[in-house]
């Protein structure tokens, strides 16, 4: 009886099926994430214990630690008592520091987290202003110097790195300028560096998108029409245009997204930003797995919640989406 009812209960409601398609998605990553995670600290070569340790420590010391981090088990009961620590939040202890692992990852995360949603922010407000404008500059072949101008330039700084990026500002701005602190995390002038280093690339990508999408936009039929009625440029291009324009910009927005959150690894280690990403560095050369495991975990979970917030924007922008996949 359950499956006869529940089948047209989803068929119905095709809100119901797009959530239990997307958590059930959701839900399979996050495994296969935690998986992953877990089965790192036993395909590194070496003994992570020794290595935190040392080369001079005892061994009695070095089968303590690893008896009380539970690496003595068979690998099933480690995998096991893994999934049952993290079910009840416990994500170990850290080998160098002795502090538990979610203490550390409270106290470095919102330093990341504040860092990846302001280039995105940074980002957006550059790339839809500039894009927008270059396509209603550029539309019908208009001003051809001007599109190959954009066009080169948004190439050559999405092509580089963000460290590179962070280093080059570093030099030109807080060593040679003086305008900006050279690292650190405090005063609002101190983020203006690293922001940018994360949003420069991102913004070049988002305008040659907008641009694309709203020139795409302006050929069809209701957008002709709205121009033949001699409705106010305004009207035209933010009232019609651009919200059919922004599902492209939405979508690799949240990606991009996603990849400045991975991003802040080298751009926190280039400003000496105490984030994460300057966490898991030095976790890796101190060798401290179970930090590395949980701030994995971390970065993972942060962009599969990000790809699940772009699906439910672009289903509410286009709730016909919800429909097609059912």
């Amino acid at each position: 009886m359950t499956t006869t009812v529940s089948a047209p209960v989803l068929t119905t409601h095709p809100w119901l099926a797009f959530a239990v398609r997307r958590l059930g998605r959701l839900a399979g990553s996050v495994l296969i994430l935690v998986s992953a995670a877990f089965l790192m600290i036993h395909l590194i070569p070496g003994d992570p214990v020794r290595g935190a340790l040392g080369p001079a420590a005892a061994q009695s010391l070095v089968d303590a630690q690893r008896a009380s981090l539970g690496l003595d088990n068979p690998l099933w009961q480690q995998y096991v008592d893994f999934l049952h620590h993290l079910v009840t939040g416990n994500l170990g202890t850290s080998i160098t520091t002795g502090l538990p692992v979610s203490d550390v990852i409270r106290d470095r995360l919102p330093a990341t987290v504040e860092l990846a949603v302001a280039a995105f922010l940074v980002a957006m407000l550059i790339a839809v202003p500039l894009g927008l404008a270059m396509g209603v500059l550029t539309r019908g072949g208009r001003r051809p110097r001007a599109e190959l101008g954009f066009t080169s330039t948004a190439v050559v700084l999405a092509a580089i790195p963000e460290f590179l990026l962070a280093v080059g500002l570093v030099y030109i701005f807080a060593v040679t300028l003086h305008w900006f602190p050279v690292a650190g995390r405090g005063s609002v002038a101190s983020y203006v560096l690293p922001v940018l280093s994360l949003a420069i690339g991102p913004a070049a990508v988002l305008a040659r998108i907008c641009r694309v999408e709203l020139l795409a936009v302006l050929q069809t039929d209701y957008l002709r029409t709205a121009r033949a009625k001699r409705l106010p440029a305004a009207a035209v291009y933010l009232r019609h245009a651009l919200p059919n324009a922004a599902t492209a910009t939405i979508t690799v927005g949240g990606l991009l997204l996603g990849g400045m959150v991975a991003g802040t690894v080298l751009v926190e280690n280039v400003f000496g930003w105490p984030g994460l990403g300057s966490t898991i560095v030095s976790s890796i050369i101190a060798k401290d797995y179970p930090l590395v495991q949980g701030v994995v975990l971390v970065y993972g979970v942060g962009v599969l919640l990000v790809n699940l917030a772009v699906d439910v924007i672009l289903a509410l922008l286009d709730p016909r989406s919800t429909i097609r996949e059912s």
